[in-house]
């Protein structure tokens, strides 16, 4: 029992750094219809500078600063480039995904050449370094730590999107940008915001990530995103709820995967990405359902004493 209590905590631990990572390509995907494969060049990049500020300021506040300086790397990089490239680039799928896959190349080889390919150690504060007793297992307190985030992450971009103007033109000019612009508002400015977003939200997870693994690599991004693309696929594009539902289902079976099939959590989540993507039913035809339904015999119907069913 205390095992799968351990497993399932930690499972949420994970799926909450998966919802962050994802979130922001679901933002950034759903509101602007660009791929942004450079997302986990962001994360690499601001978990590093996250790492250097821990490393020089020890304990919570140090933790603390980290997180705001990995967010503001995050946000930099990103606006950077949108401003640069991706704003050139609207309506251009695949010019966006080749500047952005090189991007996700690029990157990382830079903070290799830099930093090295050797793992550094994450700074831990003692407050998140130890494990807490529940129902007979001792779960690391950092797992708290994530899904706390996270959670705030869902409830604020919500709020963002649904409450404030910002969100309200980011939604009405994905919706009809002519019209927006038309009656005076800097629909660009709205996307470049949108995409400040997504840089944070990749910041913020390079720094949890840090704090989960307790160490960090040049390429740590780009493995990330891997999972953080199934779990957007999962979810569905746009949907930041479906995204939270998805990311908590790819790390919960990662984890029992990975300790009750011998670790084979990486290809238990492969399979979850098929079967969720075979079963969803295709525009204009039948779900899968109501394709088992009509498989199935049809009973026969009741007679009654006056011959009619």
């Amino acid at each position: 029992m205390d095992t799968f209590v351990l497993l399932t905590l930690t499972g949420f631990g994970l799926g909450a750094l998966y919802f962050l990572i994802a979130s922001g390509l679901a933002l950034i995907f759903g509101l602007m219809d660009v791929l942004n494969f450079a997302h986990g060049a962001f994360l690499t990049v601001a978990a590093y500078t996250a790492w250097a500020t821990a490393d020089a300021v020890p304990g919570m506040g140090g933790l603390l600063l980290a997180a705001l300086v990995g967010t503001a790397t995050g946000v930099a990089l990103a606006v950077a480039v949108e401003f640069v490239l991706i704003r050139r680039l609207y309506g251009r799928p695949k010019e966006q995904i080749l500047v952005t896959v090189g991007l996700s190349l690029a990157v990382p080889a830079a903070v290799q050449t830099v930093a090295g390919a050797d793992a550094r150690t994450f700074p831990v504060p003692d407050a998140l370094a130890g494990t807490v007793g529940v129902l007979g297992a001792q779960v690391p307190v950092n797992r708290f730590a994530l899904i706390g985030v996270a959670l705030t992450v869902l409830v604020g971009v919500r709020l963002f999107l649904d409450r404030t103007r910002y969100g309200l033109v980011v939604r009405a000019g994905v919706e009809d940008r002519a019209m927006v612009t038309a009656l005076g508002v800097d629909v660009t400015r709205a996307f470049t915001v949108v995409f400040a977003l997504g840089g944070a939200l990749a910041g913020l997870a390079g720094v949890l990530g840090g704090l989960y693994f307790g160490s960090l690599s040049p390429h740590q991004g780009t493995g990330l995103l891997v999972f953080a693309f199934v779990v957007v696929v999962i979810g569905g594009l746009g949907s930041l709820t479906g995204v939270a539902v998805a990311a908590l289902a790819v790390g919960l079976t990662q984890q029992y995967a990975n300790y009750y099939a011998g670790g084979y959590g990486d290809l238990a989540v492969v399979a979850l990405l098929a079967a969720v993507v075979l079963a969803r039913p295709v525009p204009g035809s039948p779900s899968a359902a109501e394709r088992l339904r009509r498989l199935l015999p049809v009973p026969p119907a009741t007679r009654t004493e006056g011959g009619r069913a």
